[in-house]
C-alpha cells in the first residue's frame, strides 16, 4: 500500500455518512479506490475501510477533518503502520510457528517476525536457523507475576504491533493482557467449551465428533472468549484415529491462524465490543 492511503472509521450511524466521508476525502485530493462499509443496525454503529489512490499530504489534518465531520465519539485511523511487527509466543508445538516462519522467510507474510519467546527451549534451534531471535523464559519455580514481568520486559524491547500465541500454553493474567489491548492473537481448537482441559482430540474421538476446527481470536481477560477473527472446520469420520484427528486439527489451526494474521496485518479487522467486523 505504498502509494495509497488507508482509512479506518467506526462511529455512530447517521444519515449521509458515506457522502460526508467522500467529500472530506475529496477535499484532500484523494480518490477512493475501494470502500467497504457495514452498519450494525441493532447497535446503531457504522464501520468502514477505505483505500484511496495516492498518499495523503497531511494525514493528521485528514484525521482531524474526518473526526470533526463525523458524529461525536468517532474513531478515525489514517495510514496505520504498514509493516507490522510480530512477537511470537510458543511452548513446544511447532506447527503454527513453522508456518509463520516459513511465510516470513519467503516474504509472503507481509509482516516482520521480530522475535520468538518460549517458556521452553524446545523451538530455539528451529527459530535460529532463520536468524530470528529466540528468548527462553521459563515459568518454572516462578510466580505468574514474575514470569509475566520477564515476558513483558523481553517483548517490549522489540516494540511489536501484535503478540501471536502460536500454541503458547500459558494462561495470561488480566494485568498482562491489559498491557496489550487488542494486540494479542490466539489460536485454539474450537472444541472449547465442549471439550475443555487436557487431550481435547482424545475427548473428541471418544465422543465420535464429525467436525473438528479452530478459532483465532483476540485475547481478553475472559479465557478464550475474546473477539473472534477467523474460524474453520474440517470433516472427520469414524475411521479417524486420535492421531489422525490431531494431524487434521493442526492443519486447520495453521490455516485459521494464517487467515487471521493476514486480516490483522492488512488492517481488515475492527474490534467492536466483544465482536469483530472483518472486511475480507
Amino acid at each position: 500500500m505504498t502509494n495509497q492511503t488507508l482509512i479506518l472509521i467506526q462511529c455512530r450511524d447517521a444519515v449521509g455518512l458515506v457522502a460526508t466521508i467522500s467529500n472530506t476525502v475529496a477535499n484532500h485530493n484523494l480518490n477512493i479506490v475501494t470502500m467497504r462499509e457495514y452498519v450494525d443496525e441493532a447497535a446503531n454503529r457504522f464501520y468502514v475501510r477505505i483505500v484511496c489512490a495516492g498518499k495523503a499530504e497531511d494525514s493528521d489534518r485528514l484525521t482531524a477533518d474526518l473526526t470533526v465531520a463525523l458524529p461525536d465519539g468517532a474513531t478515525v485511523v489514517v495510514n496505520p503502520p504498514q509493516q507490522k511487527r510480530l512477537a511470537i509466543l510458543v511452548t513446544k508445538e511447532h506447527h503454527c510457528l513453522g508456518d509463520i516462519i516459513v511465510r516470513h522467510f519467503f516474504n509472503t507474510l507481509d509482516a516482520e517476525v521480530c522475535c520468538v519467546v518460549g517458556n521452553y527451549d524446545t523451538l530455539r534451534g528451529f527459530t535460529e536457523r532463520f536468524d530470528i531471535p529466540f528468548h527462553y523464559i521459563s515459568h518454572e519455580g516462578k510466580s505468574k507475576e514474575q514470569f509475566e514481568i520477564e515476558l513483558a520486559a523481553t517483548i517490549d524491547g522489540y516494540q511489536p504491533d501484535y503478540l501471536v500465541l502460536a500454541k503458547f500454553m500459558r494462561i495470561l493474567s488480566p494485568d498482562f493482557v491489559g498491557r496489550y489491548p487488542g494486540q494479542i492473537v490466539n489460536i485454539h481448537h474450537s472444541f472449547l467449551p465442549a471439550f475443555v482441559g487436557a487431550n481435547p482430540y482424545k475427548q473428541a474421538h471418544a465422543r465420535g465428533v464429525k467436525l473438528i476446527g479452530a478459532t483465532a481470536h483476540f485475547v481478553t481477560d475472559e479465557l478464550d472468549q475474546g473477539p473472534i477473527i477467523a474460524q474453520d472446520i474440517k470433516p472427520v469420520n469414524h475411521s479417524f484415529t486420535v492421531r489422525d484427528m490431531v494431524k487434521a486439527g493442526k492443519e486447520v489451526e495453521k490455516s485459521v491462524l494464517t487467515k487471521a494474521l493476514r486480516m490483522v496485518i492488512e488492517d481488515r479487522v475492527i474490534i467492536t465490543g466483544n465482536r469483530t467486523v472483518v472486511f475480507e
